[in-house]
């Protein structure tokens, strides 16, 4: 299983809106995560905007970005998310993947 470590910058005036929807993200979309191999999934959020995400999966990077760009629903939620973003563009096409460089198992 691959661990893959990602940077975002969400708009320091757009947080409690980004936070508020990830309370509730969308049934399908989580389904759709889970069909595409996206495992134990989490986003970190600092005060200044910067989010660091997580998640495990069979894939690389860019295979599973590539499964979940097949999902309807992916297309519908980062097009809905986008304008949360510093460079408002879809976020699933703007990780900084980060390097592992440490891992205690």
């Amino acid at each position: 299983m691959k661990r893959v470590g990602f940077l975002l910058k969400v708009k320091p005036d757009k947080l409690e809106e980004y936070k508020e929807h990830h309370q509730h993200v969308w049934p399908e979309m989580q389904q759709a995560l889970r069909e595409c191999g996206w495992h134990n999934y989490t986003l970190f959020l600092r005060a200044d905007g910067l989010l660091f995400g997580y998640f495990e999966t069979p894939h690389s990077l860019t295979h599973a970005q590539a499964l979940m760009e097949e999902k309807e629903v992916n297309t519908r939620w980062q097009e809905f998310m986008a304008p949360y973003f510093e460079e408002n563009t879809r976020p699933d096409e703007s990780f900084q993947e980060l390097e592992e460089v440490f891992h205690l198992d």
